[in-house]
């Protein structure tokens, strides 16, 4: 009877949750793994980390929005990439990454101008690196690429570069592997590479995925195996994961020789599209434009196994999770039959919705195994994160509240935007986690970060954030809307209302603003802890908060 009532009053909560369209949609106590989920939204600055009920835990603020991946880690900070606007970087930006303690201090922060997508950081500490390695289009077709695939007067290729700290703001490469290095081609018998494929599984067929034209691979997520010593790597425009060594050193990456299992930088295993090394046919193809490839992490059920977002694109019009077991035997080698495809045959386990057009995410994605053997996943393009059974039952989901408005020049407008390329769940007794304060406070509010043009920001109004952190110590942000180009002035006051330290005095462009406070005065002397004011004038606004400031 009691239970029966339980079950009743739980039903009806959870319809008064599922009657929410942002924010937590459902939460089964009873089925869902308790922890806390990361997640960066890829319109936005801050970083989020919440509970299962929702409720904002920690937030991380940046200058820059992600590229685009963020990863809690075992020793306390945020690893979070960051996407800098830079005219001479590629498609306009440049790559790199950040790394934050718990208070949002930044403590590392590298930045290499094509880095994209990506990274990871390594049990010593480095952080391994996706780049575009540009090929000029005579280099490329020197190398045994077709012209008529070339777009351009360029292709980009693949590098892997691992960086380790040498100062807060430099980092030293270490180690490099370059996939122009482990070509194949038979297209033209006069130019270098030349071979056949088939043959030659372990490497690269250069006029495989024309169709990507200047982007040639498309790298989009990279993996470590520590007890392998070995990298995994997602390519969409092959329709590949591909798994590369790393006991190699930087010269033996560029050889077919060297490492633990003695094929130097050549792949050690692939899977997804047989066809890309000329075996099999369309039939035996598995992945559609995949995301987030990456071990099952030891000591979670199917450790060792391979999980893959496969987005599906158009092609075949939803998306998957996809887990696999790699052919390794016991002496660490994937086994091989000659002439024929990379094993297994068959997905381990395949998550898909049962009505299989209802998820759908054609762009990003993500997925991570949690230690009761239920699955995390991230609808991208919805902003969708959703826990699921190994029988694909769904039992917590959550959508993302910080969105955007892209507004086009030709004045159409597309809603919502709150698209997360990933997120991450961490349980209570995550090292990264010891010694932090967990208490949670509210929800993340339903608010829209900055609407776009071709050309410009464009914000509604006027607005004067919330400072992150509050309280703080030893500095804080302060963020503000313009909808309008004017004079701006930020200061800060004592409760007094005496003026402690002007922080802005210019003219600004409409637009999204950020300025930060070190908490000194304008001689530059500490200031005591204590409650301040932050107060704007902008054009007729004008607004004043409080903040604390810790010793």
């Amino acid at each position: 009877m009691i239970y029966n009532l339980i079950r009743t009053l739980f039903f009806f909560s959870s319809i008064l949750i599922s009657q929410q369209t942002v924010g937590l949609i459902y939460n089964d106590t009873t089925a869902a793994y308790n922890g806390y989920t990361l997640f960066a939204p890829q319109s936005s600055l801050s970083t989020f980390l919440i509970d299962n009920e929702g409720r904002l835990v920690n937030r991380w603020e940046s200058e820059y929005v992600p590229g685009l991946s963020a990863y809690f880690l075992e020793d306390g900070y945020l690893l979070r990439s960051a996407a800098v606007e830079d005219p001479d970087g590629v498609d306009g930006r440049t790559g790199g990454f950040q790394k934050f303690d718990w208070e949002n201090n930044l403590v590392w922060e590298f930045y290499y101008g094509t880095q994209h997508h990506d990274i990871e950081q390594l049990p010593n500490g480095n952080v391994l690196l996706i780049v575009n390695d540009t090929k000029l289009k005579n280099a490329a077709i020197q190398a045994g690429r077709n012209p008529d695939s070339i777009a351009g007067n360029n292709i980009r290729s693949l590098s892997i570069l691992e960086v380790s700290q040498t100062g807060q703001e430099t980092g030293e490469i270490v180690w490099q592997w370059n996939a122009w290095d482990h070509l194949i081609q038979d297209f033209d018998n006069l130019k270098d590479n030349y071979g056949i494929v088939a043959e030659h599984p372990e490497l690269i067929d250069i006029n495989f995925a024309s169709g990507g034209a200047q982007d040639w691979l498309h790298t989009n997520s990279i993996s470590y195996n520590n007890e392998l010593d070995q990298i995994l790597v997602s390519n969409r425009n092959t329709n590949e994961i591909w798994i590369i060594d790393h006991s190699i050193t930087t010269w033996e990456a560029a050889t077919h020789e060297g490492g633990n299992n003695g094929k130097g930088g050549d792949l050690l295993y692939r899977w997804g599209n047989p066809v890309a090394y000329k075996t099999g046919t369309d039939d035996d193809r598995k992945l559609y434009g995949q995301h987030d490839a990456h071990w099952i992490e030891t000591g979670l059920p199917g450790a060792s196994n391979i999980l893959i977002f496969s987005n599906g694109f158009s092609e075949r019009g939803y998306s998957t999770v996809d887990e696999i077991e790699p052919p390794i035997n016991v002496n660490g080698y994937y086994e091989l039959l000659y002439g024929a495809a990379y094993q297994p045959f068959d997905q381990t386990w395949v998550y898909t919705a049962n009505t299989p057009e209802d998820f759908n995410s054609p762009r990003y994605g993500g997925s991570q195994r949690l230690p009761n053997g239920n699955t995390l996943i991230c609808n991208s393009d919805g902003g969708e994160f959703f826990e699921v059974t190994s029988e694909k039952e769904i039992v917590w989901k959550y959508i993302n509240p910080v969105s955007r408005d892209r507004i086009y020049y030709q004045g159409e407008t597309e809603i919502d935007h709150n698209h997360v390329f990933r997120c991450y769940r961490y349980d209570e007794h995550y090292p990264g986690l010891a010694g932090k304060d967990l208490t949670p406070g509210d929800p993340i509010e339903l608010y829209p970060t900055i609407a776009i043009n071709d050309e410009q920001s464009i914000i509604a109004k006027f607005r004067l954030y919330d400072n992150y952190p509050n309280p703080f110590n030893p500095s804080t942000m302060i963020q503000y809307d313009l909808p309008e180009a004017t004079q701006v002035t930020v200061a800060i006051y004592d409760l007094m209302g005496s003026a402690v330290k002007t922080l802005v005095n210019e003219f600004k462009d409409a637009g999204y603003h950020t300025v930060t406070w070190n908490g000194t005065n304008d001689r530059g002397n500490r200031m005591s802890g204590g409650v301040y004011l932050y107060s704007i004038n902008a054009g007729p606004y004008h607004k004043t908060q409080k903040m604390v400031l810790l010793k």
